[in-house]
């Protein structure tokens, strides 16, 4: 019998959010994993985002996209967000287009308004939001990852009227490798970050498992455009649930803390 479920492709299938995705998508959907290098215990194809024949092939036959690949560093510098989250996005939307693939989800970040943060931390001791950022407030970028993550977001709105894609562009939260927001910061956050890390992580963390609710309502949401923010339910959000709850279905189901948590990152929930 033939396996009807839908067929995602997913590039950057190596990094976390990637692997995340990969074992739990894995019941709901057929899944095409893609990375530049070889994926490790995973059956995937390797492609360069910077070859677009090659990606346009590698997505063919896809019901929809989700766009992980980038430069992920808040440090890195233009030439690597250039080629890499520029050039990169835009393959992956041209890909898309001329291979007929109909949905797009494109990882985004809360780095697109990063420096709202900066202000909330020199207004307080306890900085946070009096009132969370939606979808609606000017970005403002607090690096060069950041200026290009808004950049994609503009990419993607442009192929979604232009060319009829339907896209959701997610900024998204602070996703942990060992899904423990207890956790010390990992490395380099004192490098870029505005406010303390035991603040910042009650306002921003993603647990895994909300994560994989985000891409799933995401992908399977009827709309043309949108953009929205994806945190599980933390005590001091920095950014707007609403918006994501009312056009993409997305609730929030992990608390922080919450003892109850399965910290294991293998574990479904």
């Amino acid at each position: 019998m033939a396996d009807r479920r839908p067929l995602v492709t997913i590039t950057g299938a190596s990094g976390l959010i990637g692997g995340i995705l990969a074992d739990r998508f894995a019941a709901s959907y057929r899944l095409r994993l893609l990375d530049r290098a070889p994926l490790p215990g995973r059956l995937g194809q390797t492609v360069d985002l910077e070859d677009l024949p090659g990606l346009e092939r590698a997505v063919a036959g896809a019901d929809a996209i989700v766009h992980l690949a980038a430069a992920t560093s808040v440090a890195a510098a233009w030439p690597e967000v250039l080629g890499s989250n520029v050039v990169g996005t835009y393959h992956v939307l041209e890909a898309a287009r001329m291979a007929g693939v109909p949905r797009v989800v494109f990882a985004s970040s809360n780095h697109v308004v990063g420096m709202y943060e900066r202000d909330w931390a020199s207004a307080a001791e306890r900085p946070r939001s009096p009132t969370p950022l939606d979808h609606l407030a000017p970005p403002r970028p607090d690096s060069l990852y950041g200026v290009s993550k808004g950049f994609g977001e503009l990419l993607c709105r442009y192929y979604a009227e232009a060319h009829d894609l339907r896209v959701v562009c997610l900024r998204i939260g602070t996703v942990l490798r060992s899904n423990d927001p207890r956790d010390p910061a990992p490395p380099g956050f004192d490098a870029w970050a505005a406010m303390p890390w035991e603040v910042r992580i009650r306002g921003t963390w993603l647990s895994h498992r909300d994560c994989a609710e985000l891409f799933r309502c995401a992908l399977e949401a009827d709309v043309r455009f949108e953009v929205a923010y994806g945190v599980s339910d933390v005590p001091h959000r920095f950014w707007d649930l609403e918006h994501a709850r009312r056009t993409l279905g997305y609730v929030a189901r992990d608390r922080w803390p919450d003892e109850t948590l399965a910290l294991d990152a293998s574990s479904p929930r």
